[in-house]
């Protein structure tokens, strides 16, 4: 093969992968590579490019900006394009840079950080915000007006009563995001990649009240378009667009030469690790708004500004130990402890492994020399093993066969990465166990949520699902402000829960597998806490097309020390253990089979499945021709659309309270 039949091949296959993982970054906000590997994949692409100029594929993704707009919501064609900047990854060409702008003219630079985040356009009208628009392809993007009115940091009403389209970049803080991740993960939910898909993804949200639940905030780094005010420099735009009330970038200077802008961006680079906010990088922008004008842009990137990526530092150091912790929902998670080494402005000296399989994939050994980055200037993780320093006394890592912390078995069942602890009383768990034992699918205690959990563990009022019904008046009205009525109520809804059903107890012990569902089935027919615990895997696995494994999960559940222990003192707490024969004869949906898809605005998914099957019907997790009726609130998915092809009645949220009434 001829080296041009190579540039060819390789041209298509790296044009290939940039619009398979830009569709993931931009549209789906599910990346799979990091953004230097992105970077790195990209200025191959531009060599190749600018080398060979007649073998430029039509879909090439350097000439075209961000992703796409959504089609299910509604379009928004940008006064001003929203362009993307050409990115550099060392000095050199920064010079270059400056030789450019030098042709045309001399000039200032202004040095920004480059957020990491989602790009959006701020239109307002004698002051008011009137709308807000994604980036999209830069021509034309996505309406989230309703959403980014919900951001606290956008100013609905400016200081001045004036006509102005700004941009800004959407994000959530690093600690924001932490907290987000460790909610979803109490939550059993999918964790979200990076704060900048966090982001995107919350700002793209169909509803306004889902993103209003997510902190998202904002910098405005540009004036699109204004009336009545003329400007001589970027600095004095962004000097006016604080005075008007936006929450401006906060690291802005104006810098004389490219030597002044260069010694900017290592500031920057120097500091990262103390921002709030993840950056990918350092703008340098001309300040003077005439030499813009002249310089003018591409289809894609202006020609008067240009974003500097700063490389992920690497280190070596000893990885001396490998320890396990476990995680608020059970996952035993191997982490790294390192010999003390600086990355990117902070000491590292311990890392997650995240699983067995990790470990195995990089031939991780205790006493190797590996070397470490960071992901997106905040997360360290271990990218290798220098195995030409390897001495012979490294030793091999073992997951445990136990839990670290409560000794109760740890399992890894087949088809998945984690290993989990099986004791419900697990102390590191505590808090994702009893949350979920006092959920409305559960047990409903009324007022007990995750934060009165958190704060009931803090103050060590509780340890465990038992301790629940220990509580007294005066422990719990501690929690609030003058909380006597809180206290009173939840210890009501505490006592009330003592009469919950069988299936309802079962549904809060949260055994894998184990679903509101199958707990119904299970209460039905064994009747009570004593008999279930008594059956074997062979009898569970031949019923009700439960199967081995889930079969398995029950019984060793329920053979568990801590399990037993846990059940002994419900009973002395008067908690009932027996099933409730339901007291309802009305059987209207006898024969019929729902499937739920999108969210209601009345019910949760849970509380709708337990209304059919009280009277009488049947609820699944696929639409075939057997389905009966479609259940569709917003955001209705692919089942929607399965449901017309095949005729299925398809009935709204209303039609259902009309049905059950």
């Amino acid at each position: 093969m001829d080296k041009r039949e190579q540039a060819k091949q390789e041209i298509k296959e790296l044009v290939d992968k940039l619009n398979y993982y830009s569709n993931l970054y931009y549209n789906l906000d599910k990346p799979e590579i990091s953004d230097y590997e992105y970077d790195m994949l990209n200025n191959r692409l531009k060599v190749l490019e600018a080398e060979n100029p007649d073998l430029i594929l039509p879909d090439s993704p350097l000439h075209k900006v961000g992703g796409t707009a959504r089609k299910d919501l509604k379009q928004v064609v940008h006064e001003v394009p929203l362009l993307s900047l050409q990115d550099i990854f060392d000095f050199e060409s920064l010079y270059d840079f400056d030789k450019r702008v030098k042709e045309n003219g001399q000039t200032d630079y202004c040095v920004e950080t480059k957020i990491d985040g989602l790009s959006c356009a701020l239109k307002y009208e004698k002051g008011i915000l009137v709308q807000g628009a994604t980036r999209g392809n830069g021509q034309i993007g996505e309406d989230v007006t309703e959403n980014v009115k919900t951001i606290k940091t956008i100013p609905q009403k400016l200081k001045k009563e004036i006509d102005i389209t700004v941009r800004g970049e959407v994000f959530i803080s690093t600690s924001d995001f932490e907290k987000m991740n460790e909610e979803r993960e109490i939550l059993e939910e999918p964790l979200f990649a990076n704060a900048r898909n966090a982001a995107a993804g919350s700002l793209r949200q169909l509803d306004p009240k889902i993103t209003a639940k997510r902190p998202l905030n904002i910098y405005i780094f540009n004036v699109q378009k204004i009336d009545g005010v003329e400007f001589n420099s970027h600095f004095e735009e962004l000097e006016y667009l604080a005075e008007l009330g936006f929450n401006v970038v906060p690291f802005r200077k104006r810098c004389k030469n490219i030597e002044e802008a260069i010694n900017a961006i290592k500031e920057i680079g120097e500091n990262r690790d103390k921002l709030t906010f993840g950056i990918d990088g350092a703008v340098v922008k001309v300040d003077n708004l005439a030499l813009r004008e002249k310089m003018g842009n591409t289809f894609k990137t202006p020609r008067w500004a240009i974003a500097y990526k700063y490389p992920p530092e690497q280190k070596e150091t000893i990885l001396k130990d490998i320890v396990c912790e476990i995680g608020r929902t059970g996952v035993i998670t191997p982490v790294a402890i390192l010999e003390p080494v600086r990355v990117a402005g902070s000491t590292i000296s311990k890392t997650t492994l995240h699983n067995e399989d990790f470990i195995k994939e990089k031939d991780l050994k205790i006493g190797d020399t590996v070397v470490i980055q960071k992901q997106g200037d905040v997360i360290p993780e271990v990218i290798a093993v220098n195995k030409d320093k390897r001495t012979g006394n490294e030793k091999d890592f073992q997951m445990p066969t136990t839990c670290p912390v409560c000794g109760a078995p740890a399992i890894r069942e087949p088809g998945e990465s984690a290993t989990y602890c099986t004791g419900i009383e697990c102390p590191a768990k505590a808090l994702k166990t009893i949350a979920h034992f006092a959920s409305k699918e559960a047990m409903d205690i009324n007022g007990l949520g995750i934060k009165i959990v958190e704060q009931l563990l803090e103050k060590s009022l509780i340890k465990n699902i038992a301790d629940i019904y220990e509580l007294k008046l005066e422990d719990v009205s501690s929690l609030k402000k003058n909380g006597g009525k809180f206290a009173s109520n939840l210890i009501q809804a505490i006592n009330e829960s003592k009469s919950r059903d069988l299936s309802n107890l079962i549904t809060g012990f949260g055994i894998r597998h184990v679903g509101r569902k199958l707990a119904k089935t299970l209460a039905k027919r064994y009747k009570n806490i004593d008999e279930l615990m008594k059956v074997n895997v062979e009898e569970l696995a031949s019923k009700d097309n439960i199967g081995t494994i889930i079969a398995q999960s029950i019984v060793e559940f329920f053979s568990e020390a801590q399990t037993i222990d846990l059940i002994n003192k419900l009973k002395a707490n008067g908690v009932n253990m027996s099933y409730i024969e339901e007291g309802t004869s009305d059987d209207r949906f006898e024969g019929k089979t729902f499937v739920l898809t999108g969210s209601l605005e009345k019910y949760s998914r849970d509380e709708a499945s337990s209304i059919i099957e009280r009277l009488g019907g049947k609820t699944s997790s696929s639409v075939s021709k057997k389905t009966s009726y479609l259940l569709a609130g917003e955001d209705a998915g692919s089942k929607l659309t399965k449901a017309r092809d095949l005729g299925v009645t398809i009935i709204s949220e209303k039609d259902f309270e009309e049905m059950i009434k």
